[in-house]
């Protein structure tokens, strides 16, 4: 088989797939009205005026955004489950996620007011760390069912812009396999390289190598890392 039919076959099996989600989204529905009915409104409203030059400010766009998020992870129609979500920001997704009951925290650097002022109004907890190549990361004192992480940035060196190789990968991934509980899943979306691409042919064989289900941007241990 040619590059041309494979690269073919690859993007039918990705289109069928966000076809089928995008289904699930209107069968399954998410509306937001009830997430927020407990929120402080006034509030919300001047955190976005306040930083209303910043992207992250829009509420609606991101609460959207990760609406389908969890949708996609059919986490709105599961038994409550112990999450903890890498770069959590301003913690949309967990905060959607708390209204399901799930037992949330998020993981993330301390240097944006906008996120620590969202992270105080939805009730999210936060342990302040910077995830960084080769270093564990910290005691949270407890396993998780799912270890999430979204529009990752931390995989790159923030002065070379040099994108974490597969050594990096599998000293994180180890790490996280050891906080996670019995049958845990990890799913991490990737940022795009300067390429367009989210992967290097070697990254992605290595990714598929630990038991991952590799789709674009999406890399998901569905049932933990294989070692």
């Amino acid at each position: 088989m040619n590059l041309a039919r494979k690269f073919g076959k690859l993007v039918s099996r990705e289109g069928y797939r966000r076809a089928w989600r995008r289904a699930q989204r209107s069968i399954f529905r998410l509306p937001l009205e009830p997430v927020l009915a407990r929120v402080d409104q006034n509030r919300l409203r001047e955190i976005q005026k306040c930083h209303a030059g910043s992207k992250y400010a829009n509420i609606d766009k991101w609460l959207r955004v990760n609406r389908e998020r969890v949708q996609d992870l059919k986490l709105h129609r599961c038994p409550p489950q112990r999450v903890l979500d890498l770069g959590c920001g301003g913690g949309y997704f967990l905060f959607i996620l708390k209204r399901f009951n799930h037992s949330v925290l998020g993981l993330d650097v301390d240097r944006s007011k906008l996120f620590g002022e969202l992270l105080e109004t939805f009730d999210v907890s936060r342990v302040v760390f910077e995830i960084k190549s080769f270093q564990p990361l910290p005691d949270l004192r407890q396993q998780f069912d799912w270890i999430t992480a979204f529009s990752i940035g931390f995989d790159r060196d923030h002065q070379t812009k040099v994108r974490w190789g597969t050594k990096e990968w599998d000293f994180l991934l180890r790490d996280l396999q050891s906080r996670l509980a019995p049958g845990g899943k990890i799913y991490l979306a990737l940022n795009p390289l300067p390429s367009g691409e989210y992967w290097t042919s070697e990254l992605r064989d290595f990714f598929v190598s630990r038991g991952a289900d590799v789709e674009r941007e999406r890399i998901f241990f569905g049932n933990g890392l294989r070692l």
